[in-house]
């Protein structure tokens, strides 16, 4: 019988978090299938605990190549997805978040179907022209084709052309860390979808995911992906050779055919995890087992990052800049043992090495 402890180790496992990395962050990435990235430089730390010598210079590298494509896809969201997953998950998912977006962008932003259309037109000739355009750059050849936006216009309007395929991403700007997003055509550097038609693609989508992220429920999937029930049991139907379920607390959860839930480590896992990684972020459904002793608020969040022991939230952590340093302050919810405090320094130290910067670990919190 697997419980909700056992649940989340064994997604610590499926996630590339217990130690069995990814070869390299390409891989990581397509075993996830999709990786939310509002912040880069989070979204690196994330990928970087998941393989092995990833640089801030190195994902932005990968970026530029266009071998991964941050874009909004799954949910209207940044996400990065490897190159040959973009345009059949677009073309997927993309025309149910396409509604939402656009609903916003006439309702709320004052911008009619029409003059979406033509000011579409001036962004993709302004990047087919010249690529690898910033955000302030685009804003600038929209006024100099007499359309001043707000930004909150600009950047809705931006999601909806990524949604339709006609812009991504293009080669950062530098700046030191993962580099300031660019936009380019989309199309032209994608390949042709896989797929042979849509129920096709949604059983690829529901046998990758739960492949990457699971144990996990039907409504996980539907969540992630932003599709209708009916659409993800398709897809489980589809892929139903590739898997097999178990119940528990009245759901059904989904996992790998022949993947069973591993053995507990002898050594305690101790992981300095952001809000929007996968691990949290990738399920909404069943997002409550990592939070076994129920120590975690629900709701509104009281930090954006967080301090993770066994697979299970432990307490919060904050990093901060300062001067040539990063701060990392950690607050556990209970004491740490002399052995989870060894494993926490070790991972202050492995996103030193990732961000290359000294980290400067302060714990504040119950004492022992």
């Amino acid at each position: 019988m697997v419980d909700d402890l056992g649940i989340a180790r064994w997604r610590f496992r499926t996630l590339l978090l217990d130690g069995a990395s990814a070869p390299d962050t390409p891989a990581a990435v397509r075993s996830l299938l999709a990786v939310q990235a509002e912040n880069l430089d989070q979204t690196g730390w994330a990928l970087a605990a998941r393989t092995r010598g990833l640089t801030p210079a190195g994902l932005a590298g990968l970026i530029g190549s266009g071998e991964l494509v941050r874009t909004h896809v799954l949910r209207p969201t940044w996400h990065l997805t490897h190159r040959d997953d973009a345009r059949w998950l677009l073309e997927l998912t993309g025309p149910r978040v396409r509604q939402q977006v656009g609903r916003q962008l006439e309702r709320d932003l004052g911008l009619s179907p029409a003059r979406v259309a033509r000011l579409g037109d001036v962004v993709e000739d302004a990047v087919t022209r010249d690529p690898d355009r910033t955000r302030e750059q685009l804003a600038e050849a929209l006024r100099a084709a007499g359309h001043e936006l707000s930004g909150m216009q600009l950047m809705v309007l931006l999601v909806v052309l990524e949604l339709d395929l006609r812009i991504g991403s293009g080669r950062p700007v530098p700046d030191g860390g993962t580099g300031v997003h660019t936009y380019s055509p989309l199309a032209q550097r994608l390949p042709t979808s896989p797929m042979a038609d849509r129920d096709e693609a949604l059983a690829e989508l529901a046998r990758r995911y739960v492949v990457g992220h699971g144990p996990a429920t039907e409504r996980d999937l539907a969540y992630w992906a932003t599709l209708p029930l009916g659409d993800v049991r398709a897809g489980l139907a589809g892929a139903a050779e590739h898997l097999e379920s178990f119940e528990h607390d009245g759901r059904t959860f989904w996992h790998a055919a022949g993947d069973g839930p591993p053995r507990r480590s002898r050594t305690p896992r101790v992981h300095l995890i952001h809000l929007l990684d996968e691990w949290y972020r990738g399920y909404q459904d069943s997002r409550r087992v990592v939070d076994v002793a129920g120590q975690h608020p629900v709701g509104r969040e009281p930090s954006i990052g967080l301090l993770v022991v066994d697979s299970q939230i432990a307490g919060t952590a904050r990093r901060s800049a300062r001067g040539a340093a990063v701060a990392v302050d950690v607050a556990p919810h209970r004491p740490l043992s002399t052995a989870e405090r060894r494993a926490l320094d070790a991972e202050a130290e492995a996103m030193g090495r990732y961000l290359g910067r000294e980290v400067r670990l302060t714990v504040t919190g119950p004492a022992r």
